[in-house]
């Protein structure tokens, strides 16, 4: 099982580090402080390591080459250095953070540049995602760079003094801190350790005896990929650790590049050279040349047998600060289920993990993916995410979705869940998905870490992993647990129309104004939804300068009262209906016209020059839309009918249903349990205790002002 990790002590350090933050206030802004505080805990940090290699090499050689003085000790444990085979990484200078501070202040900034550009390709990388060498401008510029090269120069943040899970638990909470300061929003969530671990428990990673794969799209800062490495090595024997290293290869890719190059530098400390992480976007093509890389791990090669993520919630990939046109260059491959809307790219991630699959007949492929509500049911049937659910559910490939405990997380306080899909799935869970309510497994943190007030034990972990081991099976009973076919989360959406009725509880007609505008495509309209006699009560004024070139005695606006069948010609009724009720204003206009195109222009200009009140009575209709279970074991024609009549119990003029099926998951609904309300004399008890305690603190406050 995993150690506990030491929080008061990762607690001091966080603050000793933030300290270092809140110094920058008024030189730099407060989005700015990360780009300095960040790649200086990495050097650091690398430094640590380095600085513990080179003792124990030179120990090493001490002790077989005794007679070496020290200078020659330095000078070969130099030349191993500079060896890849032999150091994970290295620096040709002699200059640690602590010699720096120690010398003459006038070269601080010369001479740190000078450690800088000493370090190896491998670091070097890390330092230019940072982007490291223009923010040391900066801190020069404002008369940082002592100061916080002092904060760091004995900071102990080596391997020996803090362990890479203690480590990425600093540099989440750093990061938290960091996002809140500048007022970020909370997309990105940095995954809980425990949380990762029952990840990857639930995907029942082995100790590998062959080649296995493990691939994130969303890495951040690598703690999804290494802690999955770290459980394993956990897992094994000593024996099977090697195998371990051997075998078990990370894979991922990360959009932000502090983000990235602090998992570089990650992957640099624990000295995993097989690791494939990439910067990019993952979730649009990688085009060279292009303005920002996409997803350099696809292809026919790029099949994984693990995928975990945690991807951003909510994070816009639409519209003109999105990347939009990139992503639908993909639309009729990786992306033809569906696109979800363009303000949640949550379900891009899982459709770039579904394409990374390997074929079932090589063995599959299982991943878990963390997502908050809106990918269970957000979008109507037809919509994006709902074809994207219905493409996942008729291909089966969903195994289960566990609903966690809310407040897990650091930068987030909502319920959140895991969804575990694979494409190879056992007989016993074949066209089934199982549901966990895992809400009350959780104990409170002793000390909140940003939002994070509730954590997973051991025990928690357990208690989930036996129900999804277990309830797959015959005659499994628990309240917390349930199991529903692929197609319990299908409907039908129905498009009804049905015939209201009036306060005597007959079919209603309505006389109400026309509001909209009367013309032939909106009457056709009316014509078709009714598909019954429609009655129109038109009130027609002629413009004020035709009224005044009339004697005063003529009327200038006629009632026009006609009556239009389905299939009648509304331009047709309307136009005689005019001409019968304008028939002298329509005689002196013609007059002297005998072109016949030429007179029906002008009729056409008289119609049209009217000012018109139009009301009309009709059948009071309703169109709505009702969402129909569907039965996989009954015929639609039969059970869609037979719902209408019983649920709205008017008559059905006429009912359509969608081209396809919808698909919603709602965990909350199924484990929905009625708690009966209090009786009114508890209620009562309950009010009129709370009066008393008011009273009694009046009392005192009363006393307290004498």
């Amino acid at each position: 099982m995993a150690s506990a990790l030491n929080k008061p002590k990762l607690d001091n350090l966080t603050n000793e580090i933030w300290k270092s933050a809140e110094r920058l206030r008024g030189k730099f802004k407060a989005y700015e402080y990360q780009s300095v505080i960040l790649p200086i805990i990495v050097i650091r940090r690398l430094e640590c390591v380095l600085i513990a290699w080179r003792e124990q090499k030179r120990a090493e050689i001490a002790e077989k080459r005794p007679d070496l003085s020290d200078a020659k000790l330095d000078d070969m444990v130099k030349k191993l250095e500079r060896q890849p085979q032999q150091a994970p990484f290295s620096n040709t200078t002699s200059w640690t953070l602590h010699s720096l501070f120690e010398e003459d202040p006038t070269q601080l900034e010369t001479n740190f540049r000078d450690y800088l550009n000493g370090f190896s390709a491998n670091v070097q990388e890390v330092i230019e995602h940072f982007n490291y060498r223009n923010v040391v401008t900066l801190m020069v510029k404002n008369n940082r760079l002592g100061p916080i090269i002092n904060q760091y120069r004995n900071l102990p943040l080596g391997p020996a003094q803090l362990t890479n899970l203690e480590m990425g638990y600093v540099y989440e909470e750093l990061l938290r801190r960091f996002s809140e300061q500048s007022g970020e929003e909370a997309g990105e969530h940095f995954t809980p350790r425990e949380v990762i671990r029952l990840m990857v428990e639930l995907l029942e990673i082995p100790v590998p005896t062959r080649h296995l794969s493990l691939y994130d799209p969303a890495c951040g800062t690598g703690g999804m990929l290494s802690v999955a490495k770290e459980h394993l090595l956990e897992k094994a024997d000593q024996g099977a650790q090697d195998a371990v290293e051997k075998l078990i290869t990370l894979h991922g890719q990360e959009l932000s590049p502090s983000n990235y190059a602090i998992c570089r530098a990650d992957l640099l400390i624990k000295q995993d050279t097989q690791a494939r992480v990439h910067l990019g976007n993952s979730l649009i093509p990688h085009v060279k040349g292009a303005r920002e890389p996409g997803d350099q791990l696809a292809g026919r090669d790029d099949h994984f047998d693990f995928m975990l993520s945690n991807p951003p919630f909510g994070v816009t990939w639409g519209g003109k600060d999105g990347y939009e046109d990139e992503a639908r260059k993909l639309a009729a491959t990786r992306y033809k289920a569906g696109m979800p809307r363009s303000n949640d790219g949550a379900l891009l991630f899982l459709q770039t993990m579904l394409a990374k699959m390997k074929p079932a007949e090589q063995g599959g492929s299982r991943m878990a993916i963390i997502f908050n509500g809106s990918s269970l049911s957000n979008g109507d049937c037809g919509s994006g995410e709902s074809e994207i659910r219905r493409w996942i559910l008729e291909n089966d490939w969903l195994d289960a979705i566990v609903m966690l405990p809310d407040q897990l997380f650091y930068n987030t306080g909502i319920s959140t869940y895991i969804w575990l899909l694979r494409n190879e799935k056992p007989k016993s869970h074949q066209g089934r998905v199982m549901l966990i309510d895992a809400r009350k497994q959780f104990e409170k943190e002793p000390k909140a870490f940003g939002n994070k007030r509730n954590r997973l034990t051991d025990g928690h972990r357990d208690w989930i992993e036996t129900r999804y081991k277990n309830g797959w099976a015959d005659g499994f009973k628990d309240a917390d647990v349930q199991l529903f076919r692929t197609t319990d989360f299908a409907f039908h959406k129905v498009s009804v129309v049905f015939w209201q009725f009036d306060e005597h509880d007959q079919p209603a007609t309505l006389t109400e104004p026309y509001e909209k505008a009367f013309t032939a495509a909106n009457i056709a309209k009316e014509q078709a939804f009714y598909a019954s006699e429609l009655k129109f009560s038109v009130s027609a004024e002629l413009p004020v300068a035709a009224g005044k070139a009339k004697s005063a005695k003529a009327s200038t606006g006629r009632e026009i009262k006609f009556t239009l069948q389905p299939d009648d010609s509304f331009s047709k009724v309307w136009s005689a209906a005019v001409l019968k009720a304008f028939a002298p204003e329509i005689t002196a206009l013609t007059q002297g016209i005998e072109e016949a195109r030429a007179r029906n222009a002008a009729i056409k200009r008289f119609i049209e020059s009217l000012r018109l009140s139009v009301c009309w009575t009709h059948r009071h209709y309703v169109q709505d839309d009702e969402y129909i279970p569907f039965d996989i074991d009954g015929d639609p024609a039969a059970y869609i009918p037979a719902f209408l009549d019983r649920e709205i119990a008017k008559p059905i003029i006429r009912w359509a249903d969608a081209p396809q099926l919808g698909y919603e998951i709602l965990p909350n609904k199924f484990f929905y349990r009625y708690q009966e309300p209090k009786a009114a004399s508890e209620l009562l008890k309950e009010f009129w205790l709370l009066e008393e305690n008011a009273e009694k603190m009046l009392e005192k406050l009363e006393k307290g002002a004498r």
